[in-house]
């Protein structure tokens, strides 16, 4: 069985001003999410799921419909605030949705198979779903996961700081930690988190995770059960996110599971600010003209 990609596109864009998840960056209108889809099939993933809004739903299936019909086998599923599907009687109010593991639990129902998650306005590079669906097709288990681990210092934006999940490896290449540092940026020739208005350096070479993980469906019962428990003890914290890193760190550190870090030296890059929208365009048309992609992705 093929394994499925799982793209998380519900967030709100609230740096970016728009919904960046549909912006067109390619030369023909397509999105970042065009392109991880091309990486994928050639790959070798057999269906995607994307996560969304539900009111999204017109719009990720007029853009998207016509061009992977008979090419991969799609599904949408929901992000939204109901938590009796996770029977929590207690209405518990919002001011943004509760993150990217709480996001991933929206594919629990249809998703069957071994599966990697990324983010919708990431653009991760072939090479990252290559070695996935390796791992997804020969290595992964219940108990052996694995993530794609980028430099720090090639995933960093110019315009503002950044949110990652800082890795520490062992020597067997399993990540015996993941840190989630919600504020990194670059400041002269170094790369700094910053931490209760404290500043921390890391090196380039620090891997850290985005949001490229690869798991069995066994980590829907975990993660949900966490969530229960994070959903509570965060119920007076409107702005508390439940990060997919946060059950990284749960699993290994309960020994329920390895991660294997799979090392990319590819250049990573994204949108996270309005300004970062014409180098990544620029960097697009790089690879096209390096022979990467074709100038029409689905010609």
């Amino acid at each position: 069985m093929k394994p499925t990609l799982l793209i998380l596109a519900a967030g709100m864009a609230s740096r970016y001003g728009s919904m960046k998840q549909i912006d067109g960056f390619g030369p023909n209108n397509e999105t970042i999410i065009d392109y991880s889809i091309y990486d994928a099939i050639k790959a070798g993933f057999g269906k995607v799921v994307f996560i969304i809004k539900e009111e999204f739903l017109d719009n990720f299936k007029a853009i998207f419909e016509p061009k992977l019909q008979g090419k991969i086998e799609t599904e949408y599923v929901f992000q939204n605030f109901d938590l009796q599907q996770f029977g929590i009687a207690e209405e518990i109010y919002r001011e943004k949705p509760w993150g990217t593991a709480h996001a991933m639990l929206s594919g629990r129902k249809v998703i069957k198979e071994p599966f990697c998650i990324i983010n919708a306005d990431d653009f991760y590079g072939y090479d990252a779903f290559k070695k996935m669906v390796d791992f997804l097709t020969n290595e992964v288990n219940d108990s052996q996961y694995a993530i794609v681990g980028y430099q720090i210092g090639k995933t960093l934006s110019d315009f503002g700081s950044v949110s990652r999940g800082v890795c520490q490896v062992d020597e067997a290449g399993n990540i015996t930690e993941i840190n989630e540092r919600t504020k990194i940026y670059k400041k002269d020739d170094a790369i700094v988190y910053e931490e209760d208005d404290k500043e921390y350096p890391l090196a380039f070479e620090t891997p850290v995770s985005m949001n490229f993980w690869g798991f069995t469906p066994a980590v829907f019962k975990v993660t949900e059960e966490q969530f229960v428990k994070f959903a509570e003890a965060n119920k007076d914290k409107p702005k508390a996110e439940f990060f997919i890193p946060l059950i990284g760190e749960y699993l290994v550190k309960n020994n329920i599971a390895n991660f294997k870090n799979i090392p990319t030296a590819n250049q990573w890059f994204g949108v996270t600010y309005k300004e970062d929208k014409p180098i990544v365009q620029a960097s697009i048309d790089q690879l096209i003209k390096d022979g990467a992609y074709p100038a029409n992705l689905w010609s």
